[in-house]
């Protein structure tokens, strides 16, 4: 029999809509496999246990009332630790913040709780979000709940592995170079990157800067745009997320959820390992090539092609570093033993960039969307794998070398997804089978410019289709595993750089 905490966050909300389901029973059965399986994998980090309670009591008279209920009425959700909760310790991971309180809730989390959804805890992640490995000094590391060993990704880590573990029906995730995708690849969830905008974030730095952005994490393609609906609004802080003149843009659409009909035989797909400079693994581009083939009878065309992406990899690297010294040079500069080495590194290095190395990167950028455009003109999605390797062990601080070579950057392996989120186009990471290693395997689904819905809808129907495969199906990991697992904690370098 189902577990409440296992269901769909699509149906658990249709349960509780008809009064076939109460929000005090998801809820208590989200905390029972928390206390069940976390120990293992570390996946939540701060509870608010106590008010998630009061909560789901109050969700639940609601129902009873016949009160108006919310799109995410009763869901419990957990929130990533880089998103300030009110009365909840939210640290991003890093010393420096590891007692901090916020006294009020990030817009996105305000927005989430009007719709009903109940917080119930904090998401792991590396520090300040960054290195794609979900291991920090305040909290430790994650482990990958199909091995614990193995990393779980990043930087939504947390997120990714509390569903992969019926931990919650819906987590929030944000997206830099692949933190919402890479995580959902790595542990058999889906994580969708939205067009930028399209979740307003009114503590973004830069806030014209395309690169970080909010999104969705859920068990499937329906879940993820039910949860982006509610996440998706207009807010001034943002520019990025602009209005036109009486004329609500975002918030409420219905082009959103339910995903729309899309005709998967009409579209023309584009499939490419690697967009033609990604150091992709070549057991990775093995089992690419055979969900490329599996999937090619169910779209209209498939040709193996990419758009150029020459010069990516030096504009993001630039563009990136420059948000870095702009968020956490001073903390290098007065509190240098509280900052981790990745960090640092993106400090260092952007410090060495000039004003002319900007500009450059700044004009690439536009160059590289550009081409993008034409070549979105004949086709309609492309899909890659969404991330370069199988999971390693999260001990390694990052992949030094795939298939032998050696890695640009600590983020180099992340290529995959950063050739996305330069052109700030939308992309899904969808979860299909396990690779050769038993490991989640996620394939990556690109769509045009503001082309979310569209995501979206290929995204339900692919998993419509397979839905008969079971070497297509969802990965799940083996809870009673799991529970009878040792702590991750007493891991070597549970909470360490080394």
């Amino acid at each position: 029999m189902t577990e409440p905490c296992d269901l769909t966050a699509v149906e658990a909300r249709r349960l509780i809509g008809t009064r076939k389901l109460s929000p005090v029973e998801l809820l208590e059965s989200c905390l029972a496999r928390i206390d069940r399986v976390n120990h293992a994998v570390n996946a939540m980090v701060a509870m608010d246990t106590d008010r998630a309670r009061e909560g789901a009591k109050a969700a639940e008279a609601a129902v009873m009332a016949g009160a108006t209920l919310g799109p995410l009425h009763g869901l419990p959700i957990g929130i990533k630790d880089l998103e300030e909760t009110k009365g909840l310790r939210t640290t991003w991971g890093s010393p420096i913040f590891a007692d901090h309180i916020p006294t009020r809730d990030e817009a996105m989390v305000t927005n989430l709780r009007a719709a009903g959804a109940i917080v119930i805890g904090k998401t792991n992640t590396p520090e300040f979000g960054a290195g794609a490995n979900t291991r920090n000094l305040v909290y430790g590391a994650t482990g990958n709940p199909f091995d614990p060993t193995r990393s779980a990704a990043g930087s939504s880590g947390g997120s990714a592995v509390a569903l992969a573990c019926g931990m919650a029906p819906i987590c929030s995730g944000s997206d830099t170079g692949g933190s919402l995708r890479n995580p959902a690849a790595f542990n058999g969830i889906v994580g969708f990157r939205p067009s930028p905008g399209l979740v307003p974030a009114e503590r973004r730095g830069h806030g014209w800067s395309p690169l970080p952005v909010l999104g969705p994490m859920a068990r499937n393609a329906r879940d993820a745009a039910l949860l982006l609906s509610a996440m998706a609004d207009d807010d001034a802080l943002d520019p990025l997320a602009y209005t036109l003149p009486d004329r609500r843009v975002r918030g409420g659409d219905r082009n959103l959820f339910p995903p729309m009909q899309v005709d998967l035989g009409a579209l023309r797909v584009a499939a490419t390992p690697d967009f033609g400079f990604a150091p992709t693994e070549r057991h990775i581009r093995d089992v690419f090539a055979s969900r490329v083939a599996a999937l090619a009878p169910l779209f209209g065309r498939v040709e193996h092609a990419t758009p150029d992406c020459a010069g990516t990899d030096e504009s993001f690297e630039i563009l990136r570093a420059t948000s870095f010294v702009a968020s956490h040079a001073e903390k290098c500069r007065t509190r240098p033993q509280d900052v981790g080495p990745n960090v640092r590194a993106n400090v260092e290095e952007g410090l060495r960039y000039s004003l002319a190395d900007y500009a450059r990167a700044a004009t690439e950028q536009t160059r590289i969307y550009r081409v993008w455009q034409g070549f979105f003109a004949d086709h309609d999605i492309i899909i890659t794998p969404a991330i370069t390797i199988s999971p390693r062990p999260w001990s390694e601080l990052y992949p030094a070398e795939i298939d032998g070579q050696p890695t640009r950057t600590y983020f180099h392996w992340l290529a995959m997804a950063y050739a996305v989120t330069l052109v700030g186009h939308p992309a899904i990471s969808l979860p299909l089978g396990v690779d050769k290693a038993g490991m989640p395997f996620g394939l990556q689904i690109v769509g045009p410019r503001g082309g979310d819905a569209l995501v979206l809808a290929v995204a339900a129907a692919i998993e419509e289709a397979v839905a008969g495969d079971s070497s297509l199906a969802r990965p799940v990991p083996d809870i009673a595993k799991l529970a009878a697992a040792a702590p991750i904690s007493a891991m070597p370098n549970f909470k360490s750089w080394a």
